[in-house]
């Protein structure tokens, strides 16, 4: 009987204190909200010199809002300036914003501009606000691939030329892979084709690799090709191909 007494009072107290320690303890802090605003800033240099003097500049920068509701803004751009024994031999500037809806889990509604300067390829700029849809194929942590397509009106000045307006057609795919915690793996593609002559389009490819340095910076590697089949004039090659090493700080 004593025996009982004393179990059944220790279990009073185990249950006493337990209720006490946990009215006591403070709650655990819930999890960090994401950020609404992502991007990152990037800058590099190349220099050479000897047989040949060359120096490469390019910036960049790239932002994403996104509040996690359906509508994401996203812009980025892009400038890339060179010369090599005293002349110029690169000077091209890229820009784009985008504004976009999703329909469901996978599929969304965007509208978009993109903002071309090439010197080299004789575009004094090429302007093409559009409106599309897209798809996402893949969509993981790991593993990201998207399409899209758009359509929109054009505007491209050349030297010497008037102002073309077209109506434009426009291609774009991207896609990226997690090779481990710190690197990835990119790959894009974007084109825009007129309307009433697909043999005249206007097409960009990249593919790069972004490794990282601290929890805020990356070292990236990127190669772009662009490529336009039918340039203003025909001493204009087609085809330019742009490596690019850089720095980025993320926040």
């Amino acid at each position: 009987m004593i025996a009982r007494s004393i179990c059944a009072a220790v279990a009073i107290a185990c249950v006493v204190s337990t209720s006490a320690f946990a009215q006591d303890s403070p709650a655990a802090a819930p999890a960090p909200l994401p950020p609404v605003w992502t991007g990152s800033i990037g800058a590099g240099v190349a220099v050479t010199s000897g047989n040949s003097d060359t120096s490469n500049v390019n910036l960049s920068f790239k932002a994403v809002r996104d509040p996690k509701t359906k509508v994401v803004f996203s812009t980025e751009g892009l400038y890339i300036r060179g010369t090599g024994n005293g002349e110029l031999t690169a000077d091209n500037a890229l820009f784009g914003a985008k504004i976009q809806r999703q329909l469901s889990d996978r599929a969304y509604f965007f509208t978009q501009v993109q903002y071309l300067r090439d010197s080299f390829k004789a575009i004094d700029y090429f302007i093409a606000p559009t409106f599309g849809v897209g798809y996402k194929v893949v969509d993981s942590d790991k593993a990201k691939l998207s399409t899209d397509v758009a359509l929109g009106p054009s505007w491209e000045k050349n030297p010497g030329l008037d102002v073309r307006i077209k109506t434009s057609v426009a291609f774009g795919e991207k896609a990226s892979y997690a090779i481990s915690k710190t690197a990835t793996l990119t790959q894009g593609f974007a084109s825009s084709l007129v309307a009433d002559d697909w043999a005249d389009g206007l097409y960009a490819f990249s593919v790069g690799l972004a490794a990282g340095i601290t929890n805020r910076t990356q070292l990236k590697f990127e190669v772009m090709d662009t490529f336009k089949n039918k340039p203003p004039t025909p001493d204009i090659k087609k085809n330019d191909v742009s490596t690019l090493v850089s720095v980025l700080f993320k926040f």
